[in-house]
């Protein structure tokens, strides 16, 4: 079962810093473009950051110079490092990634995927 499985969430005061991390697993022979999105209480879900394979990465406005990401393409696994936070990053993070997926024998597709996501809430 090809899944990505997200950790890393909690309760942290304002300035302080937490570590995302999530991993994919399954039948997968390569993963594309990575990143975070979030989603707070009454809002749509919105981008965060992403990361190519290559490590071209892309933020959000509210989180440049606070957040970064990260990946380990030989653990298959993508980071989000947030420091400095803010009562406002309070949300559902939810990791994305494009995999590359074993469908069978000589069966491959790519498909997007989404975490089950994890809540982040930050104190004033």
């Amino acid at each position: 079962q090809v899944q990505l499985v997200e950790s890393g969430g909690g309760l942290v005061q304002a300035g302080g810093s937490l570590r995302l991390s999530c991993a994919a697993s399954g039948s997968i022979f390569s993963i594309n473009a990575m990143g975070w999105y979030r989603q707070a209480p009454g809002k749509q879900r919105e981008l965060v950051a992403t990361i190519t394979r290559d490590g071209i990465t892309n933020y959000a406005d509210s989180v440049k110079g606070r957040f970064t990401i990260s990946r380990d393409n030989a653990k298959n696994t993508v980071y989000l490092q947030m420091n400095s936070l803010k009562p406002e990053d309070t949300a559902v993070y939810y990791c994305n990634a494009e995999l590359g997926i074993i469908e069978g024998s000589y069966r491959y597709n790519w498909r997007n995927y989404w975490g089950q996501g994890t809540q982040v809430t930050v104190s004033s």
